[in-house]
């Protein structure tokens, strides 16, 4: 069973689409004749394993509501919008609606931004995830989709070093200050369940430190 998130951030995002976006939130614009997230629901029950959309933003429930009782009407599919009480970034509104998604104890899940226009490779990206070799027990697996971007470009998302031979990730840096790849994060994800066991640890240590 496989599942897939949705993260579609909030109001005071979108600024770069205003005034549209005083009257319409960012991922119910229109793109091609559909709200933009709706073509993300479309790639997303193409995938027959695929039971549940989890919706995660911090727009406000009457925005966002509406819309998401008609996909589930229209696509038969169970689609949820879970709100963040406050803009939580991707790792943390994953890990604040961490028993929501692992409810059903799927396989995988797929995370998908809500900014992002492209054909959304799913049956790929998890055929590719499924046969990376686990290196050890309870060791979270993810796999991303990158593309190329100019020295320039780069600078503006999140790059990626990767080995060629392998290719695994070596190297992250979140729209680094100088250049480091012109490979550069596409914001789709799989990601295996053990990855909020990642995430717990990496919290503890942050709290560790705020605390000392």
């Amino acid at each position: 069973m496989l599942k897939a998130i949705i993260l579609i951030g909030g109001p005071q995002k979108g600024t770069r689409f205003r005034p549209l976006s005083l009257d319409t939130p960012k991922p119910l614009f229109p793109v091609a004749g559909l709200p933009l997230i709706q073509h993300h629901i479309e790639a997303c029950v193409q995938m027959k394993d695929l039971k549940e959309i989890l919706l995660i933003g911090f727009y406000p429930m009457a925005q966002i509501q509406p819309f998401v009782n008609e996909m589930q009407s229209q696509y038969k599919i169970i689609i949820r919008y879970l709100q963040e009480f406050t803009a939580l970034g991707t790792a943390g509104g994953l890990f604040h609606f961490r028993d929501q998604i692992r409810c059903g104890n799927p396989d995988a899940f797929f995370v998908l931004n809500g900014d992002v226009c492209a054909d959304f490779p799913l049956a790929e990206l998890y055929q590719f995830h499924k046969e990376q070799p686990t290196k050890c027990n309870n060791t979270a697996r993810v796999t991303i989709i990158a593309t190329e971007a100019t020295r320039q470009q780069s600078l503006n998302y999140g790059c990626i070093v990767v080995n060629k031979e392998t290719m695994e990730v070596t190297h992250y840096v979140e729209k680094p200050s100088s250049y480091v790849s012109s490979l550069i994060n596409c914001g789709i994800y799989v990601f295996s369940l053990e990855i909020f066991q990642t995430l717990e640890e990496m919290f503890n240590r942050k709290q560790q430190k705020i605390y000392r």
